[in-house]
């Protein structure tokens, strides 16, 4: 059983990892619905949220569906940090999580994100004067291994979390300059999890993009739960899939070609429900290549999907997707 304040998993949890454009309540509910756990807003910048942005305001939108659902910020000010935690816990997430591993330069290179693993002493302020701000709502962190593989220093900043009230720690393996390149290296998390001052739920993240590597990777380096981010666009079914396979030992068949019309008809019916028409079919488009990947002769009708920008021709163009799914999978 892992517990973050009030929320209890039972079995081995799968998280929907946070994702700038990627993360949003219409792909979230796509992923609640296909075996999703836990999922986290894309990160919120506090600056914005303490200055009224509508950007940064839009993404507080959380739903009772999706629930357990966490709010994910970032910034480098510890005044502001503070407020802007005070406005996102307004929403009613179930957790707050503060980003300290995003990698991109304009974060990272100000001292946000990924930034903050060069200053621990300012990471933990930052994150003490959270806790204290938001109580009892659970603060949990999404960090990174270290800035580069000269100072991975993780295992200080998780027992530094943990001491100041953090209450679940994700850990994608990866140092800051390795962007989402090389290979995640899970051993510090089991390093971790042996470490017994360690007492909060660590959960793994990077690589995992198959039931079988979950299942290896859980036995090999004892995460306490797993966090999905890049497998899961454009194929929200892993998470159902992962948690077959660690029940059964037994792989799930791949889904139909109407199956991803099915799930992609619901994902772009709620995104256009959420955003307008003309912004939801729009930023619709960069999750279709990922339905329909490796389908031998979908291209025609990926091109029209992209380009296409009437509601109605795009629900006809996914029908006639689903209805030629012998023709279409012919190599």
């Amino acid at each position: 059983m892992i517990r973050i304040g009030n929320i209890i998993f039972e079995d081995f949890p799968l998280l929907l990892a946070p994702m700038e454009d990627v993360s949003d309540p219409p792909f979230r509910k796509v992923c609640k619905q296909n075996g999703a756990d836990m999922m986290y807003t894309e990160f919120i910048s506090t600056e914005g949220l303490i200055r009224d942005a509508d950007k940064s305001l839009k993404k507080l939108d959380i739903y009772d569906y999706e629930r357990p659902v966490g709010i994910q910020i970032y910034g480098d000010k510890i005044d502001v940090m503070r407020r802007g935690a005070e406005i996102a816990a307004n929403s009613n997430p179930d957790v707050l999580d503060i980003n300290y591993g995003c990698p991109v330069k304009n974060v990272a290179c100000k001292g946000a994100g990924a930034g903050l693993l060069q200053d621990l002493p300012k990471m933990q302020k930052i994150t003490e004067e959270i806790v204290k701000a938001v109580a009892p709502l659970p603060v949990t962190v999404k960090t990174r291994l270290g800035w580069d593989a000269n100072s991975i220093n993780v295992m200080e900043a998780v027992l530094r979390l943990q001491d100041i009230g953090v209450q679940a720690i994700t850990i994608h393996a990866r140092t800051r300059a390795q962007m989402y390149k090389g290979q995640a290296d899970w051993t510090y998390i089991r390093q971790i999890k042996e470490n017994p001052e360690v007492k909060i739920p660590i959960f793994g993240n990077g690589d995992i993009d198959s039931p079988q590597k979950a299942l290896e990777y859980k036995e090999k380096y004892l995460p306490d739960g797993i966090m999905i981010g890049r497998a899961s666009i454009g194929y929200p079914w892993i998470f159902n899939e992962i948690k077959h396979y660690l029940k059964t030992g037994i792989l799930l068949p791949p889904p139909s070609i109407k199956t991803r019309v099915e799930i992609c008809k619901k994902h772009l019916a709620f995104s256009i429900d959420w955003k307008g028409e003309v912004l939801g079919v729009l930023e619709m488009r960069r999750h279709y290549a990922n339905y329909f990947k490796n389908i031998p002769n979908i291209k025609p009708y990926r091109t029209k999907l992209v380009t296409e920008n009437n509601t109605s021709a795009l629900f006809d163009i996914l029908d006639e997707i689903a209805e030629k799914e012998d023709v279409l999978l012919v190599s």
